[in-house]
């Protein structure tokens, strides 16, 4: 059918899927972000599982109840599966925000797979219906496929990137009722293209009850409404006192382990994160690891909640710097003893206590580089009368990722300081979370070193477990191997480090230069009249001590086989494999009871991380089992032998392919673009597109011979193999750029595999179609069964192994391709076919 036949018929309902394909990526992304403030972990992957099972449910629903969505019913169908996506995803929301799910949910695994469980349900419906609607609109309309499925794809990559800008506007809950709304418009443009079309007859039920009379517009009306209506009513301006302190939205119903009913002074939301800002509490000031030395002070201070596991703190300030005295007392600020004038440098400036520090003793000339740019304006405007820390001369506040801003700048600093910063807030919890972390590789870190003056010093405090030596440990690790790279032979000549009692923490000074003996005389003297604990000093040899055999394991292999004796990952953390909080040993029975039988710390951190994971995994297999295979395995019986096979090796490899490259490039880009949530959208934007513009590309340039596939296999397999080779060379030329180069360079790598890995699905069905069509609900499931499960599976290969491991699975993938791919061309060209006609396909 011409496109200007019935053209307001056909722009109403390409409209509708632009809507409802953006709404389901948008939906990804924002429940992404909403999870990582409820849970202990960042799990991009989990909402990526839930996306794919529900959309693969839903699609295969339509091929097998095929007689209840008729071709001629193709627009009241999909004006009420769109409207009851729009309502599924008020009440997955309403759930989502009023279920706790801590971490360690229950002493048992049982009660935590049923808490985690509850959670897939919660999640699934939404992208059952959007998997239904969509199915219906690629195989059911009238309308030339390639133009609905372009939209389909434009439709879906433009989420990605306008979540980044709506996140910008209102919190997340907001932007999900804001989501079902733009949901109910699409059902409504399908209203409009059913108005315009020939469909006839006595409307169905489903139809009557969420479609007619406007109906879709209303339930859009009124999800913007409370939309809007919750997004003004959130506290995002300071409120002492009248309704301000008591309407507080449906924000500040979720937190980590339990409800909190009583909304904060202010809250504010963007893209990466939620700050919740406490009101003012006066009494004994809150420092990260104070002396026992330290005298009685009274202070005015708010404590400012990042995701409900991250914080930082805010002291009123009137410029008074003697008000300020017990900062002498606390362990991060010991690097002060050696450097104090000159020029600072402060990664994390948070609600502003570091660069305080900074001036307090002595640097006049302060940098504070936030990736946070609410934390700036709270400082630059909102409690700006409350904290004068940006009105101090000399003071500088950068909004800017930590590493790249480094990795750009020409400036050199006297000293640079990491107080228990992470790239972001997700995993604040350290001991819980399986992220990934730029800032604390070894790439980051030459970045750092390179920052400092000849005599400059890096300074970085991270929990310290006294029973424990894992994070510490890793610290040191990272620091020994950084010098060494520098080109520096003896590292213990530059590093040392103290820690407080209660609570742990360490602070690790490294040197540029090896430190004088006035320097460490110096930093004694400081240590000890604060009463902590020098741990690394370069006037003391204890080879039996752990962390000094670890700065003598010179190499990877020493240094792995220290890890195996002390059971517990001590590995330098790089760009390949940057998890720095994640230290437990899978691998390692005996790591893996040390953790169990640990009452607390990071190890037991990093065990219930593990076991959330792989119970993930288990119930999206379980539910994979009783949606997708069990439901389809009628089809493949059908079928002969020797396609049944081949054909479910293809689509397995490819579901499996596909998914360890997405997640596998992802996690690379989280490093490179200095958040996850950019990571997601971007890396999800980059791969949806240009693999739409591959499958497209494969009615133009059918795969259909043996050395066409063969050519193809090769070409993706070897640029996945070789990608982890170069391009960590143009992220170090790239990385010091702005978020869009940074950005477009993304884009730029991920588009080639994107475009080649689009023609293997397409070309996959074209094959086993020529030889039998009844077996293509088998091969779909096995597909969308494969990725869902690989989802989970990646990640856990990437922390074990590497990023680059993953990266090599989803190539080694595709070179297995070539041969099944040429054996289906072999016998599609021989004519071995059963059935006379081509059936309809969700693909």
């Amino acid at each position: 059918m011409s496109l200007f036949m019935r053209p307001r018929e056909i722009w109403s309902f390409l409209s509708g899927v632009f809507l409802i394909c953006s709404c389901c990526l948008m939906l990804q992304i924002v429940e992404t972000r909403l999870i990582s403030v409820m849970l202990w972990y960042h799990l991009a992957f989990f909402a990526i599982s839930m996306a794919m099972l529900g959309m693969s449910a839903g699609s295969l629903l339509i091929y097998f109840k095929s007689d209840l969505f008729p071709r001629e019913r193709l627009f009241e169908n999909l004006v009420w599966i769109s409207t009851a996506f729009s309502i599924s995803v008020v009440l997955s929301t309403l759930s989502l925000i009023t279920t706790i799910a801590p971490s360690g949910v229950a002493g048992t695994l049982l009660m935590t797979a049923v808490v985690w469980l509850k959670l897939i349900f919660i999640l699934l419906p939404p992208y059952v219906l959007a998997g239904m609607a969509i199915s219906l609109a690629l195989t059911r309309g009238p309308y030339p496929v390639g133009v609905v499925y372009g939209v389909d794809l434009l439709g879906a990559s433009s989420g990605c990137l306008i979540i980044l800008v709506v996140l910008s506007w209102a919190d997340a809950v907001s932007v999900l009722f804001f989501v079902a709304a733009i949901a109910a418009i699409g059902a409504a443009c399908f209203g409009i293209a059913r108005r315009m079309s020939a469909e006839s007859g006595p409307p169905r039920l489903a139809f009557r009850v969420l479609g007619r009379r406007g109906r879709p517009l209303i339930v859009a009306v009124a999800f913007g409404l409370v939309a809007f209506g919750n997004a003004a009513i959130q506290p995002t301006t300071p409120s002492e006192t009248g309704l301000g302190r008591y309407l507080g939205g449906l924000v500040p119903l979720m937190s980590k382990s339990s409800l909190d009913f009583y909304p904060p002074q202010l809250a504010r939301w963007n893209t990466f994160s939620r700050v919740k800002v406490s009101y003012e509490d006066v009494g004994q000031p809150m420092v990260y690891g104070p002396s026992p030395a330290m005298p009685a002070y009274i202070t005015s201070q708010r404590f400012l909640d990042i995701d409900s596991s991250a914080g930082t703190l805010m002291y009123r300030f009137e410029g008074d710097l003697t008000k300020l005295d017990f900062l002498r007392y606390d362990i991060t600020n010991i690097a002060y003893a050696i450097r104090y004038q000159g020029r600072c440098a402060v990664i994390g400036v948070g609600g502003g206590r570091d660069l305080l520090s900074a001036y307090l003793f002595g640097f006049r000339d302060v940098t504070g580089v936030e990736l946070n740019p609410i934390f700036i304006d709270l400082l630059t405007h909102q409690f700006r009368d409350y904290n004068h820390l940006a009105d101090m001369p000399g003071v500088r506040l950068v909004v800017d990722e930590g590493r790249s801003w480094f990795a750009r700048t020409t400036e050199h600093f006297d000293l640079i300081e990491m107080s228990l910063v992470d790239t972001w807030a997700a995993t604040g919890a350290g001991a819980f979370s399986l992220s990934e972390n730029g800032l604390y590789t070894t790439q980051g870190w030459h970045h750092f070193l390179s920052a400092l003056t000849p005599n400059g010093i890096l300074t970085v405090s991270r929990w310290f477990n006294p029973k424990d030596i894992t994070e510490t440990g890793r610290l040191i690790s990272l620091a020994a191997a950084a010098l060494r790279e520098e080109g520096i032979e003896r590292p213990q000549d530059h590093l040392f480090l103290a820690r407080s009692e209660r609570p742990g923490l360490a602070t690790l000074i490294v040197a540029k230069s090896p430190f004088t003996a006035d320097e460490v005389a110096r930093l004694r003297a400081r240590v000890a009249g604060l009463q902590f604990n020098v741990m690394l000093s370069p006037d003391r040899d204890d080879p039996s001590s752990a962390l000094a055999q670890i700065i003598d394991a010179r190499t990877p292999e020493a240094l792995a086989a220290l890890s195996a004796r002390l059971h517990r990952d001590l590995s330098v953390t790089t760009d390949d494999r940057p998890f720095f909080f994640n230290q437990l040993n899978a691998l390692d029975p005996a790591s893996i009871r040390l953790a169990a039988v640990s009452g607390e710390g990071i190890l037991r951190g990093n065990l219930l991380a593990t076991v959330t994971l792989l119970i993930i995994v288990g119930l999206s297999g379980l539910l994979v089992l009783f949606t997708m295979i069990f439901p389809a395995l009628p089809a493949v019986r059908q079928a002969p032998a020797v396609l049944a096979w081949f054909g479910s090796l293809y689509f397995l490899l490819i579901g499996l392919g596909f998914m360890f490259v997405e997640i596998g490039l992802i996690q690379r880009l989280g490093t490179f673009l200095g958040h996850p949530v950019y990571a997601l959208a971007i890396g999800l934007f980059g791969i949806i597109l240009s693999t739409g513009i591959g499958s497209l590309a494969s009615e133009q340039m059918p795969l259909g011979s043996g050395p066409r596939i063969i050519i193809w296999a090769c070409l993706l397999g070897l640029y996945l193999l070789l990608l982890p080779f170069w391009f960590p060379r143009v992220i170090a030329a790239f990385e010091g750029g702005s978020l869009l180069v940074r950005a477009v360079v993304a884009l730029a790598a991920i588009g080639p595999p994107g475009a080649l890995m689009g023609f293997g699905f397409p070309t996959g069905m074209r094959l086993v179609n020529a030889i039998d069509t009844r077996p293509t609900p088998w091969f779909w499931a096995i597909n969308g069964s494969a990725g869902v499960l690989a989802a989970g599976t990646a990640v856990a290969t990437s922390v074990a192994f590497s990023i680059d491991v993953s990266l090599w699975v989803g190539a080694s993938c595709y070179l297995l391709l070539a041969p099944i791919g040429v054996a289906l061309a072999a016998m599609a060209h021989r004519g071995l076919s059963w059935s006379p006609m081509a059936s309809e396909t969700t693909g």
